[in-house]
């Protein structure tokens, strides 16, 4: 019995060791500020087909692009970075219910860089539209691992 303990301290020791030793780079959260954001509406290419979901059935959407400027301040290239933000239509009604995170740029570099993502609004919200609080935040490297993800898409 006693061994048996020594057996397990031992091990966590080990094992504790271990990780201390070979644990992954810290990756911290990067607030980017976006600025001078707008929209505009979707190219018929870009558009076409586009729905919108809801609980009860799929409803016919309008297409639209969101522009604007993201600037890091650190000097380190920010990766994944998610965007958030709400959308307001012509009446103040949520053109998202529920849904704060609107897309993300896979890379933003020191400084002021541009950015862009397509959402889509239900055609029984009018327009124009009113966009608030957007911001962003991402990582000092990247959380996605791009080589799994290239080796699922090969076997397809």
């Amino acid at each position: 019995m006693h061994l048996s303990l020594i057996s397990v301290v031992f091990i966590s020791l080990l094992i504790n060791a271990i990780y201390l030793v070979f644990t992954p780079d810290a990756i911290a959260l990067t607030q980017i500020k976006l600025f001078e954001v707008s929209y505009h509406e979707c190219t018929p290419e870009i558009a076409k087909g586009l729905v919108n979901s809801n609980s009860r059935n799929i409803l016919p959407a309008n297409c639209f692009i969101v522009t604007g400027k993201a600037e890091n301040t650190t000097n380190q290239t920010v990766y994944d970075a998610d965007i958030f933000g709400r959308v307001y239509d012509a009446n103040n009604d949520p053109v998202m219910q529920n849904r704060n995170r609107l897309g993300s740029i896979p890379e933003v570099s020191p400084g002021i860089n541009d950015f862009n993502l397509r959402i889509s609004v239900p055609t029984n919200q009018p327009t124009p539209l009113k966009l608030k609080k957007f911001k962003a935040v991402g990582f000092s490297s990247s959380v996605r691992p791009e080589k799994l993800y290239l080796n699922l898409e090969s076997q397809h």
